[in-house]
């Protein structure tokens, strides 16, 4: 296994010890800053390991795979951390996680005929502006950091739907013969 595809394992690893600092109220702000910190060294691996893969000529099916895996992993949970928290309203995270669904069927579908759907640049804005919502989110700062926090939201909500539609539009062609 590769470095690129090892970061990519890390940081699934990475992510029930978020949940935790998350969720667990006996930690109090110390808590959230160190979960805040463990989301922002995890998004940083997702960046890592793909400079990495394409620097190094290192990318792999599993990397290909595995990393839209792990960054749906570890936003969704931090989204749904952030609902229990009442940090995000939950019309918004099931339109996030919706949209993850159906991707990953498209790709399991892909899969089953060879074919590996690779990460689009719309989904990769999606995800670093979703990150950025999160971490903004999970810090709390007020002031003007809230409207900066609902701005980056609703770009982050308008990218996921762009995105959903940008794979539909470009991958249709792997349901033939399915419907």
């Amino acid at each position: 296994m590769n470095l690129p595809n090892k970061l990519t394992v890390l940081r699934v690893c990475m992510v029930p010890v978020f949940v935790v600092l998350m969720l667990w109220d006996g930690l109090g702000d110390a808590g959230k800053y160190v979960a805040a910190l463990i989301f922002i060294l995890a998004s940083a691996t997702d960046w890592l390991d793909g400079y990495l893969a394409r620097k190094n000529n290192l990318v792999t099916d599993f990397g290909k795979f595995m990393d839209p895996i792990a960054d749906k992993l570890l936003v969704c949970s931090a989204l749904i951390c952030l609902v229990e928290n009442g940090a995000i309203a939950s019309w918004i995270v099931i339109i996030i996680i919706g949209r993850e669904f159906i991707i990953s069927g498209f790709r399991l579908v892909a899969s089953d005929k060879g074919t590996v759907i690779a990460a689009s640049y719309w989904g990769k804005f999606k995800t670093v502006f979703q990150m950025v919502m999160v971490i903004l989110m999970i810090l709390d700062l007020g002031g003007i950091f809230d409207l900066l926090t609902r701005i980056i939201m609703w770009i982050a909500l308008a990218l996921t739907v762009i995105s959903l539609a940008d794979y539909l539009r470009k991958n249709w062609n792997v349901l033939d013969g399915e419907m």
